[in-house]
Formats: structure tokens, sequence, C-alpha cells
């Protein structure tokens, strides 16, 4: 399911449990259990970078509150023809709110 990006996930890597159910649930499949240990003896998941949808299954179905955030990525600006008014300024930056 390559593509551009349109979500962004964090994982607090010392509160993941490394149960694997947000690797399991990812449709685009761009989570994956880290080879290395964290400080609790398991495997955390981890983002590979690439190809979020911002779904927020993984958030969801993660039995861990907090080890997952995931970020929607704002919808680039349509060019709106000549003469139209301005838009109205957008707060958040890059990124619109998280789940």
């Amino acid at each position: 399911m390559a593509g551009q990006a349109r979500g962004k996930v964090t994982i607090d890597l010392e509160e993941c449990k490394g149960c694997g159910l947000c690797v399991e649930s990812c449709p685009p499949k761009c989570l994956q259990l880290a080879p290395d240990l964290n400080s609790y003896g398991v495997h955390p998941a981890r983002y590979t970078g690439e190809d979020c949808t911002g779904c927020g299954i993984c958030f969801y179905c993660c039995p861990e509150p907090g080890a997952i955030t995931v970020y929607r990525l704002s919808a680039p600006a349509k060019a709106r023809p000549a003469g139209a008014p301005p838009a109205p300024a957008e707060s958040g930056g890059d990124h619109a709110a998280a789940l």
C-alpha cells in the first residue's frame, strides 16, 4: 500500500509492552517490532517512517494508554482561482490534531 504518508506515528518505547497488536492491526503495515529490547525486556513496536495513513487503528487497539500517538498530516493547500478570497489561517502547523 505504498503512497505518500498521510499520517505519522510516535511510540513511547518505554510504555510499549511489545504485544504486537498494533503491528498486526496496521492496514498499511508501517509498524514492526524492534529487534532490540527496551528496559522491560520486550521488543517494542516502531514506526517504519513511511506509508502511514493516519487511520489510528494502532492507537485504538493498543492496551497501553499513552504508548502510541497518531498524527494526521494536514492536506496540502489547494490552488485557488484568481481573485478568490484568502483561506482562513489554520493553527497546528504541519500536523492536524492528534488522536
